[in-house]
């Protein structure tokens, strides 16, 4: 694993700690796993945007191969 320094305001951190206690997980956690369901998320939409796109023009794609 590799570690990132992240330089936050004092209320940013703040507000990552209340948030982090909501949750019960240590703030490094909260941070970890909204980094990683960022990275994740568009992926996920890009793929369904992709499917939407090919579905729809189909049999265009068949009529110009």
């Amino acid at each position: 694993m590799v570690t990132i320094t992240v330089t936050l305001s004092e209320d940013r951190l703040q507000r990552l700690k209340e948030l982090a206690k909501q949750f019960r997980v240590a703030p490094e956690e909260l941070l970890r796993v909204s980094v990683e369901e960022l990275i994740a998320r568009p992926q996920a939409d890009f793929q369904k945007a992709l499917e939407y796109v090919l579905e729809k023009n189909k049999e265009l794609y068949k009529r110009l191969a």
